[in-house]
C-alpha cells in the first residue's frame, strides 16, 4: 500500500480539507505516478457539490493530472520510472466491448472507471483523483507527455482539451468553416484555440462582453454577444458547426437558429435535462444537435 496525502471534501458543498489514505498495491499492469500538477475542472466542482446526486464522500477530485512515473508493475512495457506522463478522466475500462475496441473507452458498454468517484473494476474500492501527491493507473490509461511541453499548461489538456478536440475531429471541422464556440470557460478557451489552429473562422459566442478581449487573444476572429438580438439575427443560418460548452441548463434555441442547413451543434458542457428544444428549428432546416463525452485514449 502507498500512503497518500490529498485534499478531500467530506460533505456536499464542503470545503476541501487535508486527507490521508492508502493507495492500493500495484497490480502487474499498473503505473504509480508522482503528481506534479492537477487542473481544476468544472466537473470537480459539480462533484464536490453533489450536483448530480452521485458523489460518494469523502471525495478526492482531480482528473487533469501530470507528473512522473515513480514505479511500475511487473508487466508494464510502455513506461519506466522518471517518464513524464499524464492521466485524464479514465483509469480503466473493460477493454473488450465494441466501443473499447474502437478506441472509444469513454463509451465503454460496461462503464469506464472514472479517475475519481468511481468503483475499481477489480476490488470495488472507490477511486480517488488527482488532488493528491500520487495516483495508481492501469498502463493503458497513462499518456506520454512530450518533454517540450510545460507541465502546468499541459494539465488542462487531459480533460478540457480532449473534450473539445474530440468533437472537432468527429464532425470533421476544417479550415475555412465558420465555427462558433459557445461559452468561454475551461472548455471554451480550448475550443477557440483548437478551432483557430485548424484554420476555421472562429466566432466566440458569449453573454459576457468583458470576455471578448480574452477570446480574441486566444484566436477568435469575432465575438458575438448572445444577448444582442440584432447581432444574433445577422448570424442566423451561417455557422457550419457550433461547440456548446455551457455547463448548465440553458435555452439552446437561439443557438440552433445560427446553424446552416445540415450543420450541427454539439453539447460538451451540460449533462443534465435541458429546457425544451423547439424541434421545428431542427426539422424545417434539417439541423442537428449532438453530444460528446471527453474522448478515447
Amino acid at each position: 500500500m502507498f500512503p497518500t496525502k490529498a485534499f478531500a471534501a467530506f460533505k456536499a458543498c464542503g470545503e476541501l480539507k487535508p486527507f490521508q489514505f492508502e493507495r492500493r498495491n500495484l497490480r502487474e499492469n499498473d503505473v504509480l505516478i508522482q503528481i506534479e500538477y492537477c487542473g481544476v475542472c468544472h466537473s470537480d466542482i459539480h462533484t464536490v457539490q453533489n450536483d448530480w446526486g452521485t458523489t460518494q464522500f469523502p471525495i478526492v477530485p482531480g482528473h487533469e493530472i501530470v507528473g512522473h512515473v515513480k514505479e511500475v508493475g511487473s508487466s508494464v512495457k510502455k513506461f519506466k520510472p522518471g517518464d513524464t506522463v499524464g492521466v485524464g478522466c479514465m483509469v480503466d475500462s473493460c477493454q473488450h466491448c465494441h466501443s473499447c475496441k474502437q478506441g472509444l473507452e469513454q463509451y465503454c458498454e460496461h462503464g469506464f472507471t472514472g479517475t475519481y468517484n468511481s468503483k475499481d473494476r477489480i476490488d470495488g474500492w472507490v477511486t480517488y483523483g488527482g488532488y493528491a501527491d500520487t495516483i495508481i493507473v492501469r498502463e493503458e490509461f497513462v499518456l506520454n507527455i512530450p518533454k517540450n511541453l510545460s507541465l502546468p499548461a499541459t494539465a488542462p489538456l487531459l480533460c478540457a482539451g480532449i473534450t473539445t478536440w474530440s468533437p472537432l475531429r468527429k464532425w470533421h471541422v476544417h479550415s475555412g468553416q465558420k465555427v462558433g464556440i459557445i461559452g468561454l470557460g475551461g472548455l471554451g478557451h480550448m475550443g477557440i484555440k483548437f478551432a483557430h489552429a485548424i484554420g476555421a473562422q472562429v466566432v466566440m459566442i458569449t453573454h459576457s462582453p468583458e470576455k471578448g478581449e480574452d477570446a480574441k487573444k486566444l484566436g477568435a476572429d469575432e465575438v458575438l454577444l448572445s444577448q444582442d438580438s440584432e447581432a444574433m439575427k445577422k448570424h442566423r443560418n451561417s455557422f457550419d458547426f457550433l461547440l456548446n460548452t455551457i455547463p448548465v441548463n440553458h435555452n439552446a434555441n437561439p443557438y440552433i437558429k445560427l446553424l446552416k442547413t445540415d450543420a450541427t451543434m454539439v453539447f460538451v458542457g451540460a449533462i443534465e435535462p435541458m429546457d425544451s428544444i423547439d424541434m421545428g428549428l431542427l426539422v424545417r432546416k434539417r439541423k442537428n444537435i449532438g453530444g460528446s463525452l471527453i474522448g478515447g485514449i
